[in-house]
């Protein structure tokens, strides 16, 4: 009975290193890939201006492929853009209007007690560092477009 237990002890041990193996080598694999994939990184995000300075070399190619002065082919495209916007989507607010907005969200909230004065400044303080995605300064912040 002794010699049936061992074999049972030994499959058991057995069958636990490969189970620690593969939980060991198949993360350690993954890891060592050849192609890692990159980690999303602020830098990634375009440059201010870049939507604008793309719009501009449209435009610069486009004029020099229709053999016509940039500046006009810049108009026609903003005339165009203005024609087909849709007539129920509102401009979007200026970036002062944003903050403002902000500001005074974060006053009420401080006001109602749900934030002290100095949480407040530092949402205030992040935002404008440009913390949070889509707000602050940046390209879709409180200047950007």
């Amino acid at each position: 009975m002794s010699r049936t237990i061992r074999k049972k002890h030994l499959l058991a041990g057995l069958a636990t290193a490969g189970v620690l193996g593969v939980g060991i080598a198949a993360p350690t694999i993954a890891f060592a890939a050849d192609t890692p994939t990159p980690a999303p990184s602020v830098s990634s995000a375009p440059a201010p201006g870049a939507k604008a300075d793309r719009q501009g070399e449209f435009a610069e190619a486009l004029a020099k492929e229709l053999g016509v002065p940039t500046d006009k082919v810049t108009a026609a495209l903003e005339k165009v853009r203005e024609q087909h916007r849709p007539a129920d989507r509102p401009q979007r607010p200026s970036g002062e209007d944003r903050k403002a907005a902000l500001k005074e969200r974060l006053d009420q909230a401080v006001k109602d007690g749900k934030l002290t004065q100095e949480q407040a400044d530092a949402i205030t303080k992040a935002v404008e560092a440009g913390v949070f995605p889509g707000a602050g300064r940046g390209p879709r912040g409180w200047g950007g477009s």
